[in-house]
């Protein structure tokens, strides 16, 4: 007898518990007792798209006869870090070439080439030094003469430090986020899978960072959060941000290696939020410590890469395997595209900490682990008057802004607005959303940057607090309904971990109907309307279906 009769439970209930069956057998078991009774189609195409992702999950794909069309370039890059036959990976390269010819896949492969077959020694040329202040003595070189600027490598780094953000004696989502983040990749890091720690075969840890006034209670919940180690800086002049003090106290912790607790010159990674606080922040400090930062981050991995840029191999027509490199994906200014940033040393200049923001919602939320165990440490340096030469008198209070995650279903609309009218296309999605007992109201990028005209209440709305995806937060709630959506990729990372997606789009081959629990095709004109009716009446499940089949 299967765990989940489907003929028991509502289409709506269906959703989530389905995702999460892993057996095959009992997923066609499901199938024929649906059949047998209810015989409702929303339900079988969700039994049938289980049973399609397993059974894609199951096979792996053979890249001697793999259509690389049907493959994403993350696809490809995961298939080719397994293959070791130069020849096999010269034939994906050239299928590639006369398929898609994305320059991301022939990278990757051309890269895993390289890898493998290594460099022809002959080919091989070293670049000579020159100093920038020699090889262009005519032009102003200012960081030449700053303190720190690294001029060898060679430097012992260490840790991922994570950069802590409070607010009103509060850790921010994001910092507990992050700190969850670290832990992961730090103990994988740490695993025999990984590095096995240092280039001693030490553990490193994660290092949590805390500026700010009354600040020291939080230190003990970073260290539930997966901090191995607290690092906080206490001053009743620092309630609020600011630039000079917040850098100078960070930069010192980074450089401060004259300490018990460190025997490191600085952290080998760092990552601050994506906040307007946090971006400020880590662009300051890395450009202190004279390293670089890839900001508005989407993940983090620790990973090898190959690398031929003779700026940074020191020798013309060779490739260099870089160890421990944090690969930072993040979206391009476009939204349309993506890149990896990585930060990397050149033969004669260190870039750390390998810096990164993230931006909030990235990653999932860690459950607080109240029996771990770690240090604590006061940092302490003098804080001159000179930081602290604005004083604020008075001030007032935003509102805590837009969030959208935390709420059991989200309503967002996309450009489908402007079939009609749009500010009836927003007023259509907030009567949805107020007919729900816990909804938030969201839009796509698309809404947010085009030219609407927007009349009355409406306009308030239409702000980037509200917007979902890449470069805006992350959702996940029981229900997301998507008006008007097309569905790009960038959309998709803010909301493709809903439990149930129900699209509704005029265009049948709209993007989001491949990732969709259901898709109705028509006018959300037509269909918000019959949708708010029928939850008002409690019978959405059952709207839900029939419009999708209509």
């Amino acid at each position: 007898m299967v765990e989940l009769d489907p003929t028991e439970h509502e289409i709506a209930e269906l959703g989530p518990k389905i995702k999460d069956v892993e057996d095959l057998d009992e997923l066609e078991e499901m199938l024929a007792l649906e059949e047998d009774d209810e015989d409702r189609m929303p339900v079988k195409q969700l039994i049938e798209s289980r049973i399609e992702s397993l059974e894609d999950e199951g096979e792996a794909v053979d890249p001697s006869d793999a259509d690389l069309t049907e493959l994403t370039i993350a696809d490809i890059a995961n298939m080719v870090r397994e293959i070791d036959d130069v020849e096999l990976l010269e034939d994906l390269l050239e299928r590639e070439k006369e398929g898609k010819e994305r320059t991301g896949a022939i990278s990757q492969i051309e890269s895993r080439i390289e890898s493998v077959a290594g460099t022809d020694e002959e080919d091989s040329e070293e670049v000579e030094y020159v100093p920038p202040e020699e090889k262009y003595p005519e032009l102003d070189h200012p960081t030449a003469d700053k303190q720190y600027v690294e001029g060898v490598s060679g430097e012992k780094y260490r840790d991922m430090w994570v950069y802590c953000e409070t607010q009103q004696g509060e850790l921010l989502d994001v910092s507990k986020e992050m700190l969850g983040q670290a832990r992961t990749l730090m103990d994988e890091y740490n695993s025999d899978e990984g590095y096995g720690g240092d280039e001693d075969g030490n553990p490193e840890d994660v290092i949590a960072v805390i500026v700010g006034d009354d600040i020291g209670d939080l230190a003990e919940e970073a260290i539930t959060y997966g901090a191995d180690r607290v690092v906080y800086h206490e001053d009743d002049r620092l309630q609020r941000f600011r630039h000079k003090p917040y850098t100078e106290i960070v930069v010192n912790m980074c450089r401060d290696f004259d300490q018990e607790w460190r025997d490191y010159h600085e952290p080998r990674y760092i990552i601050f939020p994506a906040t307007n606080n946090g971006r400020d922040l880590s662009a300051l400090v890395q450009g202190e410590l004279d390293s670089g930062l890839a900001s508005d981050c989407s993940d983090l991995y620790i990973d090898e890469a190959m690398i031929s840029n003779p700026a940074k191999t020191g020798v013309a027509g060779e490739s260099k395997e870089f160890e421990r490199v944090l690969h930072m994906p993040r979206p391009d200014f476009s939204g349309f595209e993506y890149s990896t940033i990585l930060c990397i040393d050149k033969p004669h200049r260190d870039f750390h900490p390998q810096g990164a923001s993230v931006i909030p919602g990235t990653f999932d939320m860690p459950d607080p682990d109240d029996e771990r165990e770690g240090e604590i440490v006061e940092h302490d340096i003098d804080l001159p008057d000179d930081w602290f030469q604005i004083e604020v008198t008075e001030y007032d209070q935003l509102d805590e802004g837009v969030d959208l995650s935390g709420h059991e279903v989200v309503v967002c609309m996309g450009r489908g607005i402007d079939r009609v009218d749009p500010t009836e296309g927003i007023e259509l999605g907030l009567e949805l959303t107020d007919a729900f007992e816990d909804a938030a109201f969201g839009l796509t990028r698309g809404v947010i940057t085009a030219s609407y005209e927007f009349e009355g209440h409406v306009e308030q709305y239409i702000t980037e607090e509200r917007q979902i995806g890449e470069s805006g937060q992350v959702v996940e709630p029981d229900l997301y309904i998507a008006a008007g959506v097309s569905g790009a990729v960038q959309h998709k990372v803010g909301m493709d971990e809903s439990d149930t997606i129900v699209a509704i789009n005029t265009d049948p081959d709209a993007d989001i109907r491949g990732f969709s629990d259901y898709f109705i095709e028509g006018d959300l004109f037509e269909v918000l309307p019959r949708l708010t009716e029928a939850l008002e009446e409690g019978e959405l499940a059952s709207a839900v279906a029939e419009v999708s089949d209509d």
